[in-house]
């Protein structure tokens, strides 16, 4: 019979002031988790990817993020259960870790580590084209350049400047969207002053050919369109660890998720197909959020929305490479990768681990302007469900860990997932389902990109594997070589 894992493994979270190396320190405030919370889950997907679901599902669309949302916030609350108990940076990685084995825990650190690198150079080159928009006397890879750097020195300097920048960057952001959800519904009802609500109404979603004009199927293919603009709400756990106050800000982030996600998400989604039928040509031409906007007859709908989609692009990669470094510091610290990535300086900045991190961005980003449709398509493809790949594992992780926290630490749960195991259960057969549903996807490359990231995946884990029976032999052969010294 195996042995549980325990919880009272030594965490990797912060510690006080210190000599370098001696760990994170606690440099969030409760203001920078509350904004990275509620600024987390408003991704640059959102602005920019929501118009091909909604081509693609019409008024429908609504229903793809409401099943994808629901299901964010079943595997938050699992999350929030298992990082509310023990509070670490290496979050469901440390947790997959414990509750499955270390090549769990290996596997998924890498790849979600791998995800962020991928999703640094995406972001760069998403940001210099708005920049070089407004200043073209710099090019494309300059600006992409500039923007790396600046964010790249904000995160070595400490945790709190990373808290501060993504302070104001999500505020931006949440202020932006709250006002377009205000303005737009007051056109909506007919109830704004002096703008072109013509084609606004409620009408819209059951018009041009009814609320689901292209099937109930659409609703699935909705949903592998808008999955990926989610990944990012589990960031705030990441951070907790480096908090005033883990418990409370974990416990904080995971009650507030469903009213996040039905305000900013299913909120702002509805104003835009409100406001315009779902099949308008502004939708594909002008992006969904400027289409809505020119269309109350708000001048400069575009730079406006420029200027948001610009503030989410360095809010994702101010945000990516901190979670790509915190990855890294995580593995390093239980021996997963180098050790050199474990070590911090006298501010509690895990030096090593971002620059390595934001070296492989750059190098992505190279790819980016060079290998295009080639080596940077298949990083892209080979990532993209990495996401759905992290839940899984948080869902098998979390059914493990209710019962080992239960019989060591029972005070510790202080968030408890919903109706145990059968929510956790069905969240899983949804990832599952989804999976699978993508590999009858050839429009939308959804088979593409589960393939290769199955590739990928399986070469991790079969490196975690070697690495994880090595190990056992070495523990193994140490006794026998000290009883015969």
């Amino acid at each position: 019979m195996t042995s549980q894992p325990t919880l009272t493994k030594p965490e990797d979270g912060p510690t006080g002031p210190g000599e370098p190396g001696s760990g994170l320190q606690a440099g969030l405030k409760n203001r920078h988790l509350s904004m990275i919370a509620i600024g987390g889950v408003i991704g640059a997907g959102l602005f920019v990817g929501s118009s091909s679901g909604i081509a693609t599902a019409g008024p429908g669309i609504l229903l793809s993020y409401a099943l994808v949302g629901t299901l964010v916030v079943l595997v938050m609350r699992m999350l929030g259960e298992m990082s509310a108990a023990n509070p670490t940076s290496g979050s469901f990685s440390a947790h997959a870790d414990r509750a499955l084995g270390p090549w769990a825990g290996f596997s998924i650190g890498w790849l979600y580590w791998f995800f962020w690198v991928v999703v640094l150079a995406v972001e760069a080159t998403a940001g210099a084209v708005i920049l070089e928009g407004w200043i073209p006397a710099v090019p494309q890879w300059g600006w992409a350049l500039i923007v790396m750097v600046v964010l790249t020195a904000t995160n070595l300097v400490s945790v709190g400047s990373y808290g501060e920048f993504e302070f104001w960057f999500a505020g931006i952001k949440v202020v932006a969207i709250a006002a377009f959800i205000v303005v737009g519904g007051l056109a909506v009802f007919g109830l704004l002053p002096g703008a072109d609500t013509d084609q606004a109404g409620l009408a819209n979603l059951t018009e041009h050919g009814g609320f689901l004009p292209n099937g109930a199927g659409a609703i699935l293919t909705g949903v592998l369109l808008v999955v990926f603009s989610f990944m990012g709400s589990e960031i705030p756990t990441l951070a907790a660890g480096e908090s005033e106050d883990p418990q409370r800000a974990v416990t904080k982030a995971t009650n507030s998720i469903i009213w996040r996600i039905g305000v900013f998400y299913l909120g702002s989604i509805f104003v835009v197909v409100a406001l315009l039928p779902w099949d308008s040509q502004a939708i594909v031409d002008k992006g969904s959020y400027v289409a809505a906007l020119d269309s109350l007859g708000i001048a400069n709908a575009g730079q406006i929305m420029n200027f948001i989609v610009l503030t989410s692009v360095l809010s994702c990669l101010n945000s990516g490479l901190y979670t790509a470094s915190r990855m890294a510091f995580s593995l390093g610290r239980r021996g997963d990768a180098p050790k050199a990535f474990a070590r911090t300086t006298s501010q509690g900045v895990p030096r090593t681990a971002i620059l390595v991190s934001v070296v492989f961005g750059f190098v992505a980003v190279f790819f980016n302007y060079e290998f295009p449709d080639s080596v940077f398509l298949f990083l892209v493809n080979s990532s993209g469900a990495v996401a759905l790949f992290v839940w899984l594992v948080i869902c098998l992780s979390q059914l493990r860990m209710r019962r080992i926290i239960e019989a060591e630490a029972p005070e510790k749960l202080v968030v408890r997932m919903w109706l145990f195991p059968y929510l956790t259960w069905v969240a899983a057969a949804v990832i599952v389902f989804v999976l699978g549903y993508m590999l009858t996807d050839t429009e939308n490359n959804g088979r593409t990109t589960v393939l290769l990231s199955l590739l990928v995946a399986a070469l991790v884990i079969a490196v975690a594997l070697v690495k994880q029976r090595v190990t056992a032999r070495k523990a193994v052969a140490e006794p026998a070589v000290a009883e015969k010294d």
